[in-house]
């Protein structure tokens, strides 16, 4: 809960600006933005892109007043999207615009708006753009999300106080997508795509697990998340296996999604934004990785499963690499994790 002082102006107005159009990127951001909007012991703005659907997954945080979508477009519309946000920013009349990656666009935009606080990492050219005089150093562009934003919000002395994403909600959102949910039946998650094709484990290991899970009496139904996009993986999946305990949930939006993961006894999944989804929402998260590197999911409460001689921060972009992730690992971990139980 956000307690107010009396003894801050309440009458201030922030904005919180962030650009990247990845799912589990703005989740990584949560613990920021909130602790930014703690720091002024105020409900903030916030201006993402649409991509996100932040607007529905994102409506019960109390911290976030607002959620206002731009699409931060490069070429001709850069100039284009750039006025947009000027008006935008000059309408509102924020006293804060902050930005938590270190793209120019929303910087100019508040400069050109007289926005009289305009805070952001300062990397590259921004920093010619903003208020501050507090800098993140240009090889911090190195660093993770992550990291860079606890660092740039430490040197604007905002404390964070969990580091962990945390995603409210509302179990009325149940009824208004008519999902209901059994207590006898036990149901997980398997997060099957990715928006990065070489992050995908292979159809054949999904169904090889689901079989042992199944037979072990793991689950009832195992949903299947993946977007439209993506649906032929889970049709591959329900097909080759001919199990009905398969549900297809690529025609869902992410609303339904975020209840349905809410909803399930554990989650398995590629390093992808349902995987961050589930962590947030509290729900015992497990990611698939075999291509890209664990340690930025150090401020996360994702269990990575990793290949055996598995070697961090090397990133493998081919999607070969996934095949040394082999099911009886998975099932080590799961064990080791007490969802398996001897």
């Amino acid at each position: 809960m956000i307690i107010f002082m009396n003894s801050i102006p309440n009458n201030i107005k922030i904005c919180v600006v962030y650009t990247h159009a990845k799912l589990g990127d703005l989740i990584w951001q949560l613990p920021y933005i909130k602790a930014i909007s703690e720091h002024h012991q105020k409900k903030i703005d916030l201006i993402v892109r649409e991509k996100t659907q932040a607007k529905d997954i994102f409506k019960d945080l109390k911290h976030i007043k607002s959620i206002t979508y731009n699409e931060f477009r490069k070429g001709f519309y850069y100039w284009v999207d750039i006025y947009k946000l000027t008006k935008f920013f000059r309408y509102n009349k924020y006293d804060y615009v902050y930005i938590l990656d270190k793209v120019n666009k929303p910087a100019i935009a508040a400069r050109l708006s007289g926005t009289k606080n305009i805070i952001g990492p300062g990397i590259d050219n921004q920093k010619f753009w903003l208020t501050s005089k507090n800098f993140l150093e240009n090889t911090d562009k190195n660093l993770n999300y992550s990291k860079q934003s606890q660092k740039f919000l430490s040197i604007n002395n905002i404390k964070i106080k969990n580091i962990y994403p945390v995603l409210e909600f509302n179990a009325n959102n149940l009824i208004n997508h008519k999902l209901k949910f059994k207590d006898d039946l036990k149901i997980i998650a398997f997060g099957v795509d990715s928006s990065e094709y070489y992050k995908i484990w292979y159809e054949e290991n999904f169904i090889e697990l689901a079989d042992k899970l199944f037979k072990l009496g793991l689950f009832d139904y195992a949903y299947l998340i993946c977007g439209a996009d993506k649906s032929h993986l889970a049709k591959k999946i329900i097909q080759t296996s001919g199990k009905d305990y398969f549900i297809d949930c690529s025609k869902k939006n992410l609303s339904a999604i975020t209840m349905i993961l809410k909803n399930v006894d554990f989650f398995i999944g590629n390093n992808a934004g349902p995987l961050n989804l589930a962590a947030a929402l509290g729900v015992k998260t497990f990611g698939l990785i075999a291509n890209d590197p664990i340690s930025e999911l150090k401020f996360s409460k994702i269990i990575p499963i990793t290949p055996n001689n598995y070697i961090d921060n090397i990133w493998n972009r081919d999607r070969e690499g996934m095949k040394k992730l082999k099911v009886d690992k998975v099932l080590k971990v799961l064990s080791e994790n007490k969802i398996i139980k001897s």
